[in-house]
């Protein structure tokens, strides 16, 4: 069995963060120092959440009740417990429309992924998921850990490999090769075989920290406040120091205005990415999820602190 917490140290340094060549929010690619830090060498798995939660008895936010004053126009028959669901369409779609393969599914959670009737009997080693970010946070409290920052958990995922697209090297993987589990075959409807969903943490060769996962299977939480332009407050000569997010009220979607649920920055992309949709397992990629919502495609790994920060 995996341990959540074999941690690995990632020592003290400066890397070329982010890309100017790919997603416009992972602009700009910029020089950034990071103190040492400690992360976890692969994902927290159902098994461990589950040890969590027989010790303290905690109930996910996919378990609880929804408030209706917190969704004013959503229907009654939705305000159940519950999580968002990946269901695989059956043929081509417009990939512009992801409501066409996310669904939200009463009774969904980190113990029925795909809802009543599924179970995680057989995907013990598996990351968790349907674990909204307070469900990472308080599993971390727990352990006596935290969760990355967004500039330690790329420090972590590039592996020493400075500027490089993947998390192996500079070009994608091969025919034949496995280097991380991401969507093979026709997305979102035709997954190659042993494809299309989780799979257990370490299957894949690790990076050059000997960290797993860092790149497919799930994306997984950070704890910094998402905001769509990093850096704009940093003078251009510096490198800045163990960067964070901005403030729950800066991460609040403008597009959406009546959904002020604040949001976190997730990496790594998941078993959901596709060349043709979502080249995001990428060290570099990144996206912003609303920390009150848990997705079957959203884990997390622990981290903590190697070197106090300096004064």
């Amino acid at each position: 069995m995996t341990d959540p917490h074999d941690l690995v140290p990632i020592p003290a340094g400066t890397f070329q963060m982010g890309s100017d060549e790919h997603y416009a929010e992972e602009s700009p690619a910029r020089d950034v120092e990071v103190g040492g830090f400690l992360i976890a060498r692969a994902a927290v798995t159902n098994a461990h959440y589950a040890a969590f939660v027989t010790a303290t008895g905690y109930l996910t936010v996919a378990e609880r009740p929804l408030n209706p004053a917190d969704f004013p126009n959503a229907p009654a028959a939705n305000l159940v417990p519950g999580s968002m669901v990946f269901s695989g369409t059956p043929g081509p779609v417009d990939l512009r429309h992801l409501s066409q393969w996310w669904t939200w599914t009463p009774g969904a959670s980190w113990r029925h992924p795909e809802g009543p009737g599924s179970d995680v009997e057989h995907r013990a080693e598996h990351p968790v998921v349907h674990v909204a970010h307070e469900d990472a946070r308080a599993y971390a409290d727990w352990a006596g850990l935290t969760l990355p920052t967004e500039a330690q958990w790329e420090r972590a995922a590039r592996g020493g490999l400075e500027g490089a697209a993947f998390t192996w090297g500079d070009e994608p993987e091969g025919v034949g090769e496995r280097r991380a589990h991401y969507w093979h075959g026709d997305f979102p409807w035709r997954a190659d075989q042993g494809y299309g969903t989780t799979t257990r943490v370490g299957s894949y060769p690790s990076n050059g920290f000997g960290l797993h996962d860092m790149a497919g299977n799930v994306w997984e939480w950070t704890d910094d406040w998402y905001v769509e332009a990093r850096f704009a407050d940093v003078a251009p000569c510096c490198a800045p120091r163990d960067p964070r997010g901005g403030s729950p009220e800066d991460s609040l979607d403008p597009r959406q205005p009546t959904f002020r649920v604040p949001r976190k920055v997730i990496k790594g992309g998941s078993f959901l990415c596709a060349d043709s949709y979502c080249l995001r397992y990428r060290p570099a990629a990144r996206r912003p999820q609303m920390i009150d919502t848990g997705m079957s495609h959203i884990g997390f790994r622990c981290a903590a602190v190697l070197t106090p920060r300096a004064p």
